[in-house]
């Protein structure tokens, strides 16, 4: 059973981050890095090489959807978990971010204290079949 680390988080609100930051850290005991856009993630993605990659789905200038096709043309990323963490989150929606690549979803807004252990679970449940 491999053990998830390492998780790159992007959205591009501060609030957010930083409430996600702490409960991943704090509460989950996971390395963490952030970024605030599609492009700074693609950058930070080949520096900090996340074993998972939390992605919101709206963002200005480049989406939670295209950050992640772009992800999977850099080789280390053609396989990288991504769970978007979304307040899209109609049945319809959530089909298409699972057709698009990602193994899961979690909505916003989001219980802190227990946003690790959903994210534990969603690994355990497709990574570590």
């Amino acid at each position: 059973m491999t053990e998830l680390k390492k998780i790159l988080h992007v959205d591009d609100n501060a609030s957010i981050r930083e409430i996600t930051r702490l409960s991943l850290e704090v509460i989950g005991q996971f390395d963490v890095a952030q970024c605030n856009s599609g492009k700074e993630a693609l950058r930070t993605a080949l520096e900090f090489n996340p074993e998972l990659i939390l992605l919101d789905a709206m963002m200005p200038e480049m989406s939670g959807k295209e950050t992640l096709l772009e992800l999977r043309k850099l080789s280390d990323f053609v396989e990288t978990p991504i769970v978007f963490l979304t307040a899209k989150a109609q049945p319809e929606e959530i089909k298409g971010f699972v057709a698009t690549g990602a193994i899961g979803v979690i909505t916003k807004p989001f219980d802190p204290t227990t946003l690790s252990d959903q994210i534990r679970s969603i690994w355990d449940n497709t990574v570590n079949v």
